[in-house]
């Protein structure tokens, strides 16, 4: 339960400084990532109001860097 919320404890919610730090940059990326996609879909959306339409379906992107998809 407490691992999935905060990295730096493991499955059985004791602290494991060492395998936070070796995960830390990959974290970081993550949430700069997960920040971007946020901010796409926000600035997608506004342009289509804007504009006088709205979604009618899910927006699905794709990173080109790591393959990853958002939806």
């Amino acid at each position: 339960m407490l691992a999935s919320r905060n990295p730096k404890y493991n499955a059985s919610g004791c602290a494991d400084p060492t395998a936070y730090e070796a995960l830390k940059p990959i974290i970081k990326e993550d949430r700069q990532l997960e920040r971007k996609v946020h901010n796409i879909i926000n600035t997608l959306k506004f342009i289509v109001d804007w504009a006088g339409f709205e979604f009618i379906g899910r927006i699905e992107i794709r990173h080109k860097e790591s393959g990853r998809e958002f939806k």
